[in-house]
């Protein structure tokens, strides 16, 4: 490969641990932590040339062919007032932003397999890769949970990640994507594939961690980032009866409703938990997903939904990152035989290839993509999703030209 350098959006911040912080055991002082809402400080989103990887052992180097954005790159590179960023969860910078990517195989180090073949990669394959990057040997990995390794990295977040037109990751991350080939042109198969990984945040919450539903439940979704929106479609695929979602921004309703919503609650003009008992005739859900981030405002109307609601066994899924603790009444839990599970990552389960085979099978997320943009003005929109909501996922086609 001729080219030694390449064009990235990278994130810097300052290393200044808000008083009281104590290092933990999986921290590293002054490059990575995973509190990082009480650390980083002063984040400043930058476009500038870095070296171009090149595959180790068991991995395996992607030509990056589009990536998108992520709330969560926008709450790294957003400050507080004090100047802390927003993310509360690990972080590394310096710092290549990007983990939602799709990609062309160009270049592998030895021992690299592909899973399709179980034999070394040839070259040319089209991928997209988990976000996740678990060890595999640590106990929760062992145990089957990834998403919990001890040791985990994460692109885009504390190594580097997508928005640059190379990226080296393990073999293990890599799932093909080839059954989207039939459907779809190049070009969509591309943009398919840099949704997989937030799609399959949705679905390890709602089906892995959340338990799924049965045809004919009813579902309420809170907050129409990506990972809503996505549990929208995966729920309806599944069979909800109403999938409601709770979403301010008319915009975003509109998708919402293209990608499988039945009715669209904005809960700045409507009371939301009378509006869910109207719709379900009184019977309330049987999963929330709370995908806002804000549970102290969130979580009481869901509380009061199912108090209200004649649905036993309700699940409530946190999937949002927030410092915020979320106000449960227990007796609500206790009466209405109610739960709630947190969720993270993507990883085991089987959940990228099931999110890939649904899409190849009608399960189209391309409307979630409502505009595109060159590498060189990732960071300006990085910044507008602060506070401009309409769009829903913002993305870079083929980052290293342009």
């Amino acid at each position: 490969m001729a080219e030694t350098k390449m064009k990235a959006v990278r994130l810097y911040a300052d290393w200044d641990p808000k008083p009281g912080f104590k290092l933990g055991a999986k921290d590293v002082d002054k490059k990575q932590t995973y509190l990082g809402s009480r650390v980083w400080r002063n984040p400043k989103l930058v476009v500038e040339e870095v070296p171009i990887p090149k595959p180790g052992h068991r991995e395996v180097l992607i030509e990056v062919r589009q990536c998108g954005i992520c709330g969560s790159d926008v709450h790294m590179a957003q400050p507080e007032k004090d100047g802390y960023i927003f993310y509360p969860g690990l972080t590394g910078f310096p710092c290549t932003l990007g983990h939602e990517l799709s990609g062309v195989v160009r270049d592998f180090g030895p021992g690299a397999m592909d899973k399709v073949t179980n034999r070394p990669f040839k070259g040319g394959e089209w991928v997209c890769t988990e976000e996740m990057v678990w060890c595999g040997s640590c106990q929760p990995c062992a145990d089957g949970f990834p998403n919990h390794c001890e040791r985990l990295d994460e692109i885009g977040f504390n190594i580097n990640g997508g928005f640059a037109k190379y990226l080296v990751v393990p073999d293990r991350l890599l799932w093909s994507l080839d059954p989207l080939r039939e459907q779809f042109s190049e070009r969509d198969v591309f943009r398919l594939g840099s949704m997989v990984e937030p799609t399959s945040v949705a679905y390890t919450g709602v089906i892995v961690r959340g338990g799924g539903i049965k045809p004919g439940d009813n579902v309420v979704i809170c907050g129409s980032g990506p990972v809503g929106l996505a549990a929208c479609a995966i729920l309806k695929r599944a069979g909800a009866a109403k999938v409601i979602l709770s979403e301010p921004e008319p915009a975003r309703g509109e998708v919402a409703k293209r990608l499988g919503a039945d009715v669209v609650i904005n809960p700045l003009t409507e009371n939301m938990p009378e509006r869910v008992l109207e719709i379900t005739h009184g019977m309330g859900a049987k999963l929330y997903l709370e995908a806002t981030g804000l549970p102290t405002v969130v979580y009481p109307q869901i509380e009061q939904c199912i108090w209200e609601g004649r649905t036993l066994n309700a699940t409530v899924v946190i999937v949002a990152r927030a410092d915020a603790k979320i106000p449960v009444t227990g007796e609500v839990l206790q009466v209405r035989r109610a739960q709630i599970v947190g969720t993270q990552g993507h990883s085991g389960d089987g959940t990228f290839p099931h999110v890939i085979q649904a899409m190849a099978s009608g399960m189209n997320m391309l409307p979630m993509i409502t505009k595109e943009v060159k590498l060189d003005e990732v960071p300006e929109d990085i910044v507008l999703l602060r506070t401009d909501k309409k769009e829903c996922k913002i993305s870079c086609p083929n980052p290293g030209s342009n």
